[in-house]
């Protein structure tokens, strides 16, 4: 670009078939195209890499580059993302653990409020509402039951409600697994199509280092999706145990206080 030439451009490169492409943008003349060097040269690797000024699309480009075993990673990063959304969503405190609802449930039954419609309410409201939910229906429909009774309905309540919250983290986990795997895969095919490419009378050790870097891109981006799903199936398994534990300790406070007031 000439010196006080306000003409922006910018170079667009192709390493497997040697292609440099600068658009240079005129304004009293709209755009024009000069291809300045095209040579043929046989592809770099398996993949073709193109380097853009533009960050977006230079990302694309390495995609692109990096070959079919990449896409299976896209596809797991776009899972494990929505899985992550799916489970912050889901595992509020205000949604599992709702506030007052102990207490007004404890309330219901005490005061002998506690009909089926208030019961099935209660059971749709959360997590929390299903466990107590479980142990109130079997208190009203049996007045005359024992703790271990009215215990094991509502234990069985609670397993249930924990595999709910523990939903889609065997997915999560699964990712965070497979993934450095798949990009490992990614790498070792890239490197045995490269080194396959490669004629009898030598290679050029700049295309080689570069199909290898190319290559390289599975692993790193496998690393990349690994890392946080790890982090975040730790995170939410850690959140559901302390749910889990803080459910059993108000069904537990909850028979405690309902058994003696229906015996009497």
């Amino acid at each position: 670009m000439r010196a006080g030439d306000s003409r922006p451009a910018f170079a667009c490169r192709a390493a497997g078939r040697g292609v440099e492409l600068r658009l240079i943008f005129q304004s009293n003349a709209g755009v024009r195209c000069l291809l300045t060097r095209l040579k043929a040269c046989r592809p770099a690797g398996w993949g073709f890499f193109i380097g853009l000024s533009i960050p977006g699309v230079q990302l694309f480009s390495i995609i692109q580059a990096a070959g079919w075993p990449i896409w299976p990673l896209l596809l797991a990063s776009v899972l494990a993302l929505a899985l992550v959304v799916e489970r912050f969503l889901s595992l509020k405190r205000s949604k599992v653990l709702p506030p007052r609802l102990y207490e007004e449930a404890l309330a219901a039954a005490q005061q002998r409020r506690a009909t089926p419609e208030v019961v099935n309410t209660l059971e749709q409201n959360s997590p929390l509402g299903r466990v107590l939910a479980a142990g109130l229906r079997h208190v009203v429909l049996q007045p005359h039951t024992s703790r271990d009774a009215a215990k094991d309905v509502v234990e069985e309540a609670g397993r249930a409600v924990a595999h709910e919250l523990e939903r889609y983290l065997n997915a999560l986990g699964t990712i965070a697994s497979v993934a450095p795997l798949m990009g490992l895969l990614g790498t070792v095919i890239g490197m045995i199509e490269i080194f396959g490419s490669q004629g009898g009378t030598g290679a050029n050790p700049e295309q080689l280092a570069h199909g290898i870097s190319v290559a390289l891109y599975n692993t790193a981006f496998g690393l990349i999706v690994a890392i946080p799903a790890l982090i975040f199936w730790r995170y939410f398994r850690r959140r559901v145990d302390d749910y889990v534990a803080e459910l059993e300790f108000r069904a537990t406070a909850f028979l405690d206080a309902i058994l003696p007031q229906r015996r009497s």
